[in-house]
C-alpha cells in the first residue's frame, strides 16, 4: 500500500501542484509560539517546538488508525492525501525549470530575478555559471527536503511520520534566525537528529546513481566543511555524482563571500542543470523501486 500511495501522490502532485501558501496559518501559529515562549530558557525552547510539531503529527496518527480500521480503501486514500499535502516535486521544480529556461534564452536578468525570488538572497551580480551552481545546489537539498525525506518517513510511520517530517523542517527554517530565544538552536538540532539518517540515505542514493566513486570522494573530504552538515553530504554527494563544482565563492556587494568548494569537474551550466534533474528523478525511481521490492517481499511473507 505504501508504494501505491505514493505513485498515486505523485503522479496527482505532477497533475496538479499543491501551493504551500494554504498552510499560511501554520506559520502563523508558529510565529505566535515563539511570540510567547521566548524566554531564554532551554526546557521552554524544547516545550515550543513540541508544541508545534506534536499535537498535529499525533492527530494525523490518530485519523490514520480511525481509518484504516473503518475500511482499508478510505485508509489508503489518507494515505495519498496528506502525502499530496506534504510532499512538493513542482513546488521547487517550477522555479528551477523556469531558471534553466531564461539561462537556454540568454537572458541573465531573468534568470538572476527568478533565483532572487526563490532563494531569498541578492542575485543581481551573479554570471550565468554562478545562477547555475546555486540553482543546482537549491534542487538537490530541496528535492531531499520535499520529497526523499517525506517518502523516508512515510515509509517508516506512514501519514504521521511524513507531517512530522514537513513540520520540522517548516521549523527548522522558521526558527532558524531566533537562536537568541534557544527556539532556532533547538528547532535546528531537533532537524538534525531527524534528517541524519534520510539525508545521508539521499546523498547514497545520489552516488548510486551518478559516479558512485567521485561521490563517495567528494563525501568524505570536503562534506563536513559546509554547514549545515546535512546539506554538505548532500550537496558533496551530488555534486560528485554529477562531475560539477558547486559551492565556492560568490559576488555579495562588490566583494566576495567564500563557501566551500564541492564536488570536482567542470564549472556549472544549463547542461548540468539538466542532468541535475536526471540524477533527482533516478535516485526518486531508485527509492520507488526499493519501496516496491520491500512491498512485494512483505505480501509475499
Amino acid at each position: 500500500m505504501t508504494f501505491f500511495s505514493l505513485i498515486v501522490a505523485l503522479l496527482l502532485e505532477q497533475a496538479r501542484p499543491f501551493s504551500g501558501k494554504a498552510f499560511a496559518f501554520m506559520l502563523d501559529y508558529f510565529g505566535w509560539i515563539r511570540t510567547h515562549l521566548t524566554t531564554g530558557e532551554h526546557r521552554h525552547g524544547i516545550l515550543a517546538w513540541m508544541l508545534a510539531a506534536l499535537p498535529l503529527t499525533l492527530a494525523v496518527g490518530i485519523v490514520t488508525l480511525m481509518l484504516h480500521k473503518l475500511n482499508p480503501i478510505l485508509g489508503w486514500a489518507w494515505n495519498v492525501l496528506v502525502l499530496y499535502l506534504t510532499m512538493g516535486f513542482r513546488q521547487f521544480s517550477h522555479a528551477y525549470t523556469s531558471i534553466d529556461k531564461a539561462l537556454k534564452e540568454g537572458d541573465l536578468q531573468k534568470a538572476r530575478d527568478l533565483l532572487g525570488a526563490w532563494s531569498g538572497e541578492c542575485t543581481t551580480e551573479y554570471n550565468s555559471e554562478e545562477v547555475a551552481r546555486v540553482s543546482i545546489e537549491l534542487g538537490l537539498v530541496y528535492s531531499h527536503a520535499y520529497v526523499f525525506g517525506v517518502i523516508f518517513f512515510f515509509a517508516l510511520l506512514g501519514p504521521m511520520g511524513a507531517v512530522l517530517y514537513r513540520l520540522a523542517t517548516a521549523l527548522n527554517d522558521e526558527w532558524n534566525g531566533h537562536e537568541e530565544n534557544l527556539l532556532g538552536k533547538f528547532s535546528a538540532q531537533a532537524f538534525e537528529i531527524i534528517d541524519w539518517i534520510p539525508s545521508r540515505l539521499t546523498a547514497l542514493s545520489f552516488a548510486i546513481v551518478g559516479d558512485f566513486e567521485d561521490a563517495l570522494y567528494c563525501w568524505r573530504t570536503q562534506a563536513f566543511s559546509w554547514r549545515p552538515l546535512a546539506h554538505g553530504i548532500l550537496l558533496s554527494s551530488g555534486a560528485g555524482a554529477l562531475g560539477v563544482r558547486l559551492g565556492d565563492a560568490l559576488p555579495e556587494g562588490g566583494s566576495s563571500r567564500y563557501r566551500p568548494l564541492m564536488g570536482i569537474g567542470d564549472e556549472a551550466d544549463s547542461a548540468y542543470m539538466q542532468s541535475a534533474v536526471g540524477l533527482i528523478w533516478r535516485g526518486l525511481l531508485l527509492w520507488l523501486l526499493l519501496i516496491l521490492l520491500l512491498t512485494i517481499a512483505n505480501l509475499i511473507g
